[in-house]
């Protein structure tokens, strides 16, 4: 793995060497792992489109209903990482806390995208936040929680998607995970005409990370990804040289520029409580592969010292669920 995504983590978590204590104190082989899940069983999967689970929830003061009986494309999302206090390189899919924590995040991340698809989130052997801090032992734990999103996907794709146009979305690990998913799976080939779009949210992804798959550039653009990192105005992280190069689109204007996006373009950000809709909640602007934002008019977006990764879909709720739902209708107009 490349050592950016280490300082990375680093810089975005603000977490002290103080958690030493709640790292896996063992080397990743000393660790039998559980298991691969089998998703084939409906129970390593947080959501599917025929049952009821968190992927169908809207925030209250949405105006764009959830459609998935009635949609025409798919979307696959990766969540991020969970298991962040624990002695496992990588979690048990058995955890029952970890596994609540998993279905909150897909709550408030993956269901801006349940107008426009029918949403599928598999479950998977998530990498303890530490695996990003370790550079012996973390590639390794990354890996195999890799095979799983890869095998979950791979599973998806041969019994359920059926030829259906799709979306990708995913967040900080989850966008990592989804970052190689591109590479190996998409990238240049038949499922790339399929791909409504990909949504590769809070890492940092270089201009030159694919070779076929393109930045996309404005509002409708499809057969692209997007991608932003938020941290407040003005900072510039310690490892900023690593954002250098980087892809970075104004989920306002969905435009890669550097112009500045009012608060009144921002059609409405969703909170951690996920009760409300807050309209032009912040602004933002492009800077060097940063997304800066001004403090939020409201509360209830996390931030964690100049970071605000834990929010990067959380601001631009209802601006990535109007997006989706264009760009799933261009892709089907044509």
């Amino acid at each position: 793995m490349n050592r950016s995504v280490f300082y990375y983590l680093i810089i975005v978590a603000g977490i002290s060497t103080s958690m030493n204590a709640c790292m896996p104190h063992r080397g990743f082989e000393k660790y039998k792992q559980t298991a691969a899940p089998d998703y084939s069983d409906e129970i390593n999967w947080i959501a599917l489109p025929w049952r009821k689970d968190v992927a169908d929830s809207v925030p209250k003061g949405c105006t764009i209903p959830e459609n998935q009986d009635e949609a025409e494309i798919d979307v696959f999302y990766i969540h991020p990482t969970a298991y962040v206090l624990g002695s496992r390189w990588n979690v048990k899919l058995t955890n029952t806390s970890i596994n609540k924590r998993s279905e909150r995040i897909t709550k408030i991340q993956a269901t801006a995208f349940n107008a426009c698809g029918k949403v599928y989130v598999p479950r998977y052997r998530q990498a303890a936040f530490r695996a990003f801090l370790n550079e012996k032992n973390g590639p390794k734990a990354l890996d195999l929680a890799y095979t799983d999103v890869k095998a979950s996907f791979e599973y998806y794709m041969k019994h359920w998607n059926k030829g259906r146009p799709f979306i990708l979305t995913g967040h900080s690990q989850g966008a990592l995970h989804l970052e190689r998913l591109l590479k190996e799976l998409i990238d240049g080939t038949a499922l790339q005409k399929r791909m409504v779009a990909a949504y590769v949210i809070g890492m940092p992804i270089k201009d030159t990370a694919f070779k076929h798959i393109p930045l996309a550039t404005n509002a409708a653009q499809t057969h692209a990804y997007v991608t932003w990192n938020t941290f407040k105005w003005g900072a510039v992280p310690k490892a900023s040289n690593h954002f250098i190069g980087g892809s970075c689109i104004n989920p306002f204007t969905w435009k890669a520029d550097t112009s500045y996006a009012a608060a009144s373009l921002n059609h409405g950000g969703v909170p951690y409580t996920f009760k409300r809709v807050d309209a032009a909640v912040c602004d933002a602007k492009n800077n060097n592969g940063i997304l800066w934002i001004h403090k939020p008019k409201k509360g209830g977006y996390v931030a964690v010292g100049k970071s605000y990764h834990l929010s990067d879909y959380s601001f631009f709720y209802m601006n990535i669920r109007e997006n989706a739902l264009l760009r799933t209708k261009t892709y089907l107009a044509k």
